[in-house]
């Protein structure tokens, strides 16, 4: 099974590359593991509601040209399904039961993700009802599948 993360923005600050690498490791004991970094777009200061969508859409339509057909998508979104560690281990238990060749886990930019990236989702997962950076976000992310 191959594990996807589909982002938004670059990894900056060297700590956070540090954290992802080690848990990258540890998940590519098991697992083919890849980190795809789109570019963001740059959002004006006191930018409106339109200009925000339109932000949104462009990154969006980056993310939908990387997802290869076969993968199962989550898209981390706030308004998704919470789930455990043990509840998110028994959902990837299932889906490598049925043999799904890929899962991309997706995460927006800092406007979040666009209607049609979330509405191609097979789920819709959140971490927590708090906003983190989608930066950070990553590294919790890449932290919980070193655990499967």
């Amino acid at each position: 099974m191959k594990i996807q993360i589909i982002c938004v923005g670059k990894l900056k600050e060297g700590y956070l590359r540090e954290l992802m690498d080690t848990y990258a490791k540890e998940i590519k004991k098991k697992y083919s593991f890849e980190v795809i970094e789109l570019a963001d777009e740059q959002t004006p200061d006191h930018a409106g509601e339109k200009e925000n969508m339109k932000i949104k859409e462009l990154e969006g339509k980056r993310i939908l040209a990387k997802i290869p057909e076969e993968s199962l998508i989550v898209a981390l979104c706030i308004e998704g399904t919470p789930l455990s560690s043990e509840s998110f281990v028994k959902k990837w238990t299932q889906w490598k039961r049925q043999s799904i060749p890929c899962v991309t886990f997706i995460i927006g930019g800092s406007l979040g993700l666009s209607k049609q990236v979330v509405s191609r989702s097979n789920l819709k997962l959140s971490f927590s009802q708090m906003t983190f950076p989608h930066q950070l976000m990553r590294v919790i992310l890449t932290e919980q599948l070193s655990r499967l």
